[in-house]
């Protein structure tokens, strides 16, 4: 599949890899990347050969969140014409700049959405600086690791905004707690990689060059791929649904059918055959 903004290949063994692919603009998210995005990410809810994604970054940054020169069209009341017809929400009455705005938010916040609906499970790899959409775009992923030099800040709040945006405010409470996710989230200074590892933020910190954090990835990403590819979705879709599980009997109500359903599936008599000769079960790709 071809992008302008983002990469993606699908190796042999099911693993997914979804490159940021701006680096000359620090991977900022621009109209054309949000796109793309939407599109990747609607591809994979439906393609049963990709069990595990590993999000990535080209260049020295992971994300440096949304492109603000072109967020500002969304301010304009004259848009560009190539902007308006390429992206839906632009083309709005120049009196109504209110409609522009919102629509853009929408459709960038949707994205969140899909990040957490599709079916594998995503590990990011973060390098360098992860800053407002990044940020809420790593908070979205199953998994986070980071390199030696990743850092992250909610840098909507230093620019006039909310702090609370892309989900960062359901997010990161959930990942931290609310005494410290307030505070990164009032203040938008930065959380260098050991304060993330330290607070829960990261799973952990990779030493090394950015090979060796998407070696680490890689390997994560195999200890998942030699599972149940049917046990393995509804794991995540369990884990989803447990963020806002009013109570405990209504989680264990949904484990059990979700059990009950991976029983009825080959994957099932190929994982406990594999169990008893000692090797690792051969599950198919879909």
């Amino acid at each position: 599949m071809e992008f302008e903004t983002i990469k993606f290949d699908l190796r042999d063994d099911g693993i997914g890899i979804l490159t940021l692919n701006r680096p000359d603009k620090l991977n900022a998210m621009s109209f054309q990347m949000i796109e793309d995005l939407h599109s990747i990410l609607d591809h994979l809810m439906t393609n049963l050969n990709c069990r595990v994604v590993i999000l990535k970054a080209a260049g020295r940054a992971f994300c440096a969140g949304l492109d603000l020169k072109e967020s500002m069209v969304l301010q304009s009341k004259r848009k560009p014409d190539e902007l308006k017809e390429k992206f839906y929400f632009i083309d709005v009455p120049e009196k109504d700049i209110i409609k522009a705005k919102m629509y853009g938010q929408w459709r960038t916040s949707r994205l969140i959405v899909k990040m957490r609906r599709i079916n594998q499970p995503i590990i990011a790899a973060i390098q360098g600086a992860a800053s407002g959409a990044g940020f809420a775009f790593s908070l979205a992923a199953d998994i986070r690791l980071a390199g030696e030099k990743a850092k992250f800040n909610n840098a909507f709040i230093k620019v006039g905004f909310s702090g609370a945006d892309l989900a960062s405010s359901y997010h990161l409470p959930r990942l931290i707690g609310m005494s410290r996710a307030a505070e990164i989230l009032y203040t938008g200074r930065f959380v260098e990689a050991e304060e993330a590892e330290r607070i829960g933020l990261v799973s952990k910190v990779v030493e090394g060059d950015d090979e060796e954090l998407f070696r680490y990835a890689l390997e994560m990403a195999n200890h998942m791929i030699n599972k149940s590819p049917l046990g393995l979705r509804m794991t995540k879709e369990a884990i989803n649904l447990s963020m806002d599980s009013p109570s405990l009997e209504t989680m264990i109500q949904l484990e059990n059918r979700t059990q009950m359903l991976c029983s009825t599936s080959a994957d099932v008599m190929e994982g406990v055959k594999a169990f008893f000769e000692k090797r690792d079960p051969d599950y198919p790709l879909k």
